[in-house]
């Protein structure tokens, strides 16, 4: 590796990379604590007055804390080296809440890495030790400030064992980023009705006050709908289909926030988008340019709030 890489590795400005990355020894660097630089001090001032006094017992004691010296900054580099990290999938959250980022530390290697610490930068640490052969995962987590996606920054491992005379640490920048929901809105009361606007309503949507008769399972029908005495029998499964006026379907549009703000009618339709699901409807989203067909299900549900949270206008 050139000089240049070795500079910009050293000032953090390595490009992003997918793991599991390994710990080599180009990617480890290692500098005296503050307490290494007192001690080199300390043992400076001691050979000098070795030298000066020729004193025997005086060059013994320094020379043999300064093996020691040596032998402690060889442990705390070695207590890094061979371990490989990778970064798991972080669960979407809302902005504001926190992400929780799974990290993979496993040592292959026959050696006990202990006080291992992990963090991102500014970041309080998590401290751990791994045993030979063990595989441990990590939940670090961080503050969210705006819907999309979120980079995760750079990773960084260090250790100071054992003596806390050196400091050992490595940077690591993973290419993934975490999609973060815009924040819901207080109210969270849906439309009573579809917006006629957008063209939306549907004369043929399935009621929920008198019974009309079974149709054919579709996926994302609601499951309080099914008719599970069929189901029971072996005789197929079947939706229960209902007439009446109160609507069992419901495709939430922009317009029904009655908002010009952008920020204000995502946050609206985020908030439209989790009741719904919650009552056990079936919902649909119309943005500009986008439409999202009428469904229920978790996936539905992710696939309307990450269509809210990347949406740009």
């Amino acid at each position: 590796m050139s000089s240049s890489s070795y500079l910009r590795r050293f000032f953090h400005t390595t490009p992003s990379e997918t793991g599991p990355i390994k710990l080599t020894q180009k990617r480890i660097y290692i500098l005296p604590t503050r307490n290494g630089v007192i001690l080199s001090i300390v043992l400076f001032a001691m050979l000098m007055g070795a030298i000066n006094y020729n004193n025997s017992l005086t060059y013994i004691l320094t020379f043999l804390l300064i093996s020691v010296a040596f032998v402690s900054m060889l442990h705390t580099w070695r207590n890094l080296y061979g371990l490989y990290l990778d970064i798991g999938k972080c669960t979407p959250v809302h902005v504001g809440s926190l992400i929780e980022v799974p990290v993979s530390i496993s040592n292959k290697g026959s050696q006990t890495r202990l006080a291992l610490n992990i963090a991102w930068p500014n970041k309080e640490p998590i401290q751990f030790d791994l045993k030979p052969n063990e595989l441990q995962w990590v939940k670090l987590t961080l503050p969210t400030d705006h819907r999309g996606y979120q980079t995760l920054g750079k990773l960084t491992i260090y250790s100071q064992f054992p003596l806390g005379l050196f400091h050992a640490w490595s940077r690591l920048q993973f290419k993934q980023d975490c999609l973060v929901y815009a924040f819901p809105a207080k109210n969270g009361q849906l439309p009573s009705k579809n917006s006629q606007q957008d063209g939306s309503a549907n004369s043929g949507m399935t009621g929920s006050d008198d019974f009309v008769g079974l149709r054919n399972y579709n996926s994302g029908d609601s499951l309080r709908h099914i008719n599970w005495k069929a189901l029971a029998k072996e005789q197929g499964l079947f939706t229960k289909q209902f007439s009446g006026n109160q609507s069992d379907e419901l495709v939430l549009s922009w317009n029904q926030t009655g908002s010009t703000d952008t920020e204000q009618c995502i946050s609206q339709l985020t908030r439209w988008v989790i009741e719904a699901e919650q009552a056990g409807l079936r919902y649909g989203l119309h943005l500009p340019g986008q439409r999202l067909p009428t469904k229920q299900g978790r996936s539905h549900r992710h696939q309307c709030l990450s269509a809210l949270a990347l949406y740009r206008k």
